[in-house]
């Protein structure tokens, strides 16, 4: 009987290629698909919920603080307190941005400010020091112009009261920049929700912005009692302004005190006599007369006219 010869065991040295068995495999398993699906529609859920946070204004985020443009609305806000920028510059370096500013896209990678100006000037002021070049913002979506004002506004009567002029000069610029039509209009609209009252002195005070801005050079430091008794010196003597911006030219005034003085002694010498008030001719044939109870009468044959009556009442109703 032969003889068996014995195989010796395999041995692996690093020398021997070991070749891995085929992959059949040519599809992922059923689970494997499942889950990437399942993957796929959670990120698209959250990304439907992050877009429709942000359209709603319920989404912070970071963008560059050189990226927003604060020109975008003119300000209402005309002065800013050094020693309260000082403190909110310290409670920024102490525990950082709380309060996110409210931005809307203006074009590519650029945003326009629609409130928190006093947040970006610190967080620049700090920048520029070597803080932070990023800033917590909503991103808004406002309708209209209208409504990106309005927002400005609630957000400073909430945070930090205006000065009545700053009130009063908003409502003029809003109407000069064509967002709303007339200076009533806009007084309506953006002080909606303050007393009838309030809007009233704050109407007193569009007045002073529109005869006076350009010479007074302390205007936010008019007291109300004292913008309300210049606003009733306007209507009533005609002659009022033009000797007033005269003082106020002579005397250049390096003080509010000093402004005021002039102010003052300026209404004292006026002709606020409602018995004999000065009527104003216009060229359409009427006379119109500034009464010291800020009535205003018209006078003129042109009012027996029922045409032109119909027109004047029609051009009223506009306003």
């Amino acid at each position: 009987m032969a003889k068996r010869k014995r195989l010796s065991p395999a041995i692996l040295t690093t020398d021997t290629s070991v070749m891995a068995p085929e992959n059949k495999l040519t599809r992922a398993p059923i689970a494997y698909v499942a889950g990437d699906a399942a993957a796929s529609s959670a990120l698209m859920e959250l990304s439907d919920q992050i877009s429709a946070a942000r359209q709603e204004g319920r989404w912070i985020e970071k963008i560059p603080i050189n990226a927003i443009n604060s020109d975008y609305l003119v300000r209402d806000r005309v002065t800013t307190n050094i020693d309260e920028m000082m403190a909110l510059k310290d409670s920024l370096r102490a525990s950082g941005q709380q309060t996110a500013i409210e931005v809307v896209v203006y074009g590519s990678e650029t945003f326009g400010l629609i409130s928190g100006w006093r947040r970006l000037t610190a967080l620049r002021e700090l920048h520029l020091e070597g803080g932070t070049d990023t800033i917590l913002a909503i991103v808004r979506n406002p309708d209209n112009a209208s409504a990106s004002y309005l927002a400005m506004v609630e957000e400073n009567e909430i945070r930090s009261g205006l000065s009545f002029y700053e009130r009063g000069r908003i409502v003029a610029k809003a109407t000069d920049a064509g967002v709303y039509t007339s200076d009533k209009t806009a007084l309506a609209a953006l002080f909606h929700a303050s007393p009838r009252a309030k809007r009233s002195k704050i109407g007193s005070f569009v007045r002073i912005m529109r005869a006076l801005d350009d010479v007074l050079l302390f205007p936010t430091m008019l007291s109300e009692r004292n913008g309300l008794a210049l606003a009733q010196a306007l209507i009533g003597d005609v002659g009022f302004t033009v000797k007033l911006r005269k003082e106020l030219k002579v005397a250049n005034p390096q003080s509010k005190e000093a402004e005021q003085t002039v102010i003052t002694a300026t209404i004292k010498g006026a002709k606020l006599s409602s018995k004999n008030p000065l009527a104003v001719s216009l060229p359409c044939g009427l006379k119109y007369v500034f009464h010291a109870n800020g009535n205003i009468t018209l006078r003129g044959n042109i009012l027996n006219d029922a045409d032109f009556k119909k027109r004047l009442m029609q051009a009223l109703k506009k306003l």
